[in-house]
């Protein structure tokens, strides 16, 4: 998942296929400021090549990122190079110390094994102040999802041409994507193929393995392309 070739060209991909970083970071910022004011640290969990991340800082007094796929964060460290960033997996994640907010966005979590969640939500727990605030951006639900989804888009960033193709179909309780890219420039022409699967876990899965971690639980249904947001504050009394 996530190697050097697709690391490459992530960042041009979605942004011309329209994902607005910063406005998606001033979003989570202003729901992490509305249950908790004074909030001043961020973990950003799956961070990536440092999308979020980077508009993050701009807003947080300090911020952290962890990211599974070194392709991706070797691109965030060229990117954010005095920024504290680890290689690590959410799912047994320590950093060394707790923060005011924790996000992990782009269905990033899905990637996982309903057995496996409640364990990453403990972890996510571990690394928030009491009266911290999570942030988590679901795969689609069962009742949500397309079967045998198409997508298909031709970019065109500096000197390069970039065609994404994706299929996505429903085996079992998870969806499977394969997204073919074709990347082109001066130099030649190069194929290859990223693979994905994203666990469609319902609503309720979220919202209880939330709760047995000590986390509030709350959904927004209109935000991040129509998957929504959970949002959970740790319990225990919150910073003056």
């Amino acid at each position: 998942m996530y190697g050097p070739d697709f690391a490459e060209i992530y960042d041009h991909v979605y942004t011309l296929r329209g994902k607005d970083y910063p406005a998606e970071t001033k979003y989570v910022t202003e729901q992490i400021r509305g249950r908790l004011p004074g909030a001043s640290s961020l973990l950003d969990v799956a961070c990536g090549t440092g999308g979020h991340l980077r508009y993050f800082d701009e807003l947080f007094e300090h911020v952290e990122g962890v990211e599974l796929s070194e392709a991706m964060l070797a691109v965030a460290r060229d990117r954010m190079p005095r920024t504290p960033l680890h290689q690590g997996d959410m799912r047994t994640l320590d950093v060394g110390r707790t923060f005011d907010a924790l996000v992990c966005l782009f269905a990033a979590v899905a990637h996982q094994s309903a057995g496996e969640l409640a364990g990453t939500m403990r972890c996510f727990a571990r690394h928030l102040r009491p009266g911290g605030v999570v942030v988590i951006e679901p795969w689609w639900f069962p009742e949500t999802f397309l079967d045998g989804y198409v997508a298909a888009d031709v970019l065109t960033p500096d000197h390069r041409t970039i065609s994404r193709v994706s299929h996505t179909r429903r085996e079992g309780g998870a969806s499977h994507m394969d997204v073919h890219y074709v990347v082109a420039d001066a130099g030649g022409a190069r194929h290859f193929v990223e693979s994905y699967v994203h666990q469609l876990f319902p609503r309720d899965l979220y919202e209880r393995t939330m709760r047995d971690a000590g986390l509030t639980t709350e959904y927004i249904d209109d935000a991040q392309s129509g998957r929504g947001l959970f949002l959970g504050v740790k319990e225990g009394a919150r910073r003056p």
